[in-house]
């Protein structure tokens, strides 16, 4: 099997690149980068233009830190996953009150959910997707909000939920990617996979 560096942190991703079947390695920050300064949004910037940007720079920090660890060349996958609402960037809360202030904006409306993908490859070459979904909320009492809350499933997670969590009993519809709304679009990700020698 070809060898590939997932730069993420995140459990999701690993579990949706297991499913079709893509053996890779963890390629983490050093204890001296600061990740979440990437993911600054930028005066003026819209929600597609972010999470383009913001995979883009994962993706460097990523190539340049295989780099200097002097691991073997191999692509290198990094994906962002952003949640806007009335073109308003929902990232990750940053408290407990962030997390219920940005659920309740959700509560019974339809939001997009935007997850850009990139594969920096050995060559130089960069590949790059980005995957659109919608998702729309029923009204959700605020009393299950607080209890999602007061249960941690909203910190680290764009839009302050998970849909394979709880929060999928509040979501009456769906289009577009459900992989791509956990955190990465499979369909694109195999093209760009593809693109770069896999058989999938």
């Amino acid at each position: 099997m070809p060898l590939l560096y997932l730069a993420s942190q995140s459990p999701r991703r690993r579990q949706l690149l297991d499913q079709i079947g893509v053996a890779h390695e963890l390629l983490l920050p050093d204890a001296d980068e600061d990740a979440e300064a990437l993911e600054v949004v930028l005066a003026g910037e819209t929600p597609d233009d972010y999470v383009q940007r913001v995979t883009a720079a994962k993706l460097d920090a990523a190539l340049q830190r295989r780099e200097r660890r002097q691991w073997p060349p191999a692509p290198v996958l990094c994906a962002d996953t952003t949640v806007t609402l009335d073109g308003d960037i929902l990232g990750k809360p940053d408290n407990a009150a962030h997390a219920l202030a940005m659920l309740r904006r959700l509560s019974g409306r339809e939001h997009r959910v935007l997850t850009a993908v990139a594969l920096g490859l050995p060559d130089g070459r960069s590949l790059a997707a980005l995957s659109v979904s919608t998702v729309r909320f029923d009204p959700v009492p605020d009393d299950r909000l607080q209890a999602y809350v007061n249960a941690g499933e909203p910190m680290g997670k764009a839009g302050s939920y998970a849909i394979q969590s709880h929060a999928a009993a509040w979501i009456s519809h769906i289009a577009g990617s459900y992989s791509g709304i956990m955190g990465l679009p499979l369909f694109e990700t195999a093209g760009l996979l593809r693109a770069a020698g896999w058989v999938l």
